[in-house]
């Protein structure tokens, strides 16, 4: 039987376009940004990543790769020195004159957002999936994000029916100095919002303010975060460094809530609609009680 010599000739060339996008296809990777190194991960690509900043903790097990150091405050050669063909991060990644360095050393560079909303990680999980060639699972797993979050609206409204949303502060240090408050348009706020707290906060940012201002506000609930310390020893610390918190209702009443702080690096990552629940539950403990 003889075959058609231009249907040959076409399985031919798909099959050499096919072995030279594999071959294009970036495989040696360094992610600075929690939640892009998770997204990264989630999507299949952990095999690839050669090295990542001090911010992707999670999966375990990426840290045990090469550091790149903080996401802010890369260094071209700490990055090139771990030959990669492909830096990911978000717009919070620099600075950018060592963004441009490693460009000119001929890395692809690609940026996401790390804004904190749907549209913006739809975007992200589109982009990394053709990166990666995971399209179709990209867009499996943010539609059971929305599906998720659209759970999370249930439960927090069910809970409002029984408790008004409580006054929360979420701050954010290190070694229980001096926090940071996280104020509007941040993710911390995101999260505070989507887990049924009012933020008591009202500057744009994280911003530094004193703790007398901060007992003043008097929260219900207060979340933190620290960089360098966690558990009960995260939670002496904050009090030893400024112990006029104590006299706020939230400790008085012991609604003090520890947040992993990675989660608010690098935009909206995979194991925020978890913690939504976890912090859901902190915000509401009558309604949690009574839940089924």
């Amino acid at each position: 039987m003889r075959l058609n010599i231009r249907v040959v000739a076409l399985c031919v060339a798909l099959l050499v376009n096919q072995g030279t996008s594999a071959a294009e296809s970036p495989q040696r990777w360094v992610s600075a940004g929690g939640a892009v190194s998770e997204w990264v991960s989630v999507l299949g690509g952990e095999s690839k990543l050669v090295g990542v900043d001090t911010t992707s903790q999670h999966p375990e097990s990426l840290r045990a790769l090469p550091s790149v150091g903080y996401q802010r405050q890369l260094s071209a050669e700490g990055v090139l020195s771990l030959r990669p063909q492909i830096l990911v991060g978000t717009e919070e990644m620099g600075p950018p004159p060592v963004l441009a360095q490693i460009r000119s050393a001929g890395v692809q560079v690609e940026l996401f957002s790390a804004t904190p909303d749907l549209l913006a990680l739809q975007g992200n999980l589109r982009h990394l999936g053709q990166l990666l060639g995971a399209e179709a699972e990209a867009a499996r797993l943010f539609d059971l994000y929305q599906k998720q979050l659209i759970q999370q609206q249930a439960r927090v409204a069910a809970a409002q029916r029984k408790q008004k949303a409580p006054g929360v502060l979420l701050l954010v240090g290190s070694s229980g100095g001096k926090p940071l408050v996280a104020g509007k348009g941040t993710s911390a706020d995101w999260l505070l919002q989507q887990a049924g707290g009012h933020n008591l906060a009202t500057h744009n940012g994280y911003k530094s303010f004193s703790v007398e201002t901060l007992a003043g506000l008097n929260p219900q609930v207060l979340v933190f975060a620290d960089r360098a310390l966690s558990g009960e020893e995260a939670r002496a610390a904050l009090f030893r460094e400024n112990p006029i918190l104590s006299s706020t209702q939230a400790a008085r009443d012991g609604r003090v809530i520890e947040l992993d702080p990675t989660l608010l690096v690098g935009g909206l990552g995979p194991r925020l609609p978890q913690s939504l629940v976890t912090l859901t539950a902190g915000f509401y403990p009558a309604a949690s009680a009574t839940a089924p």
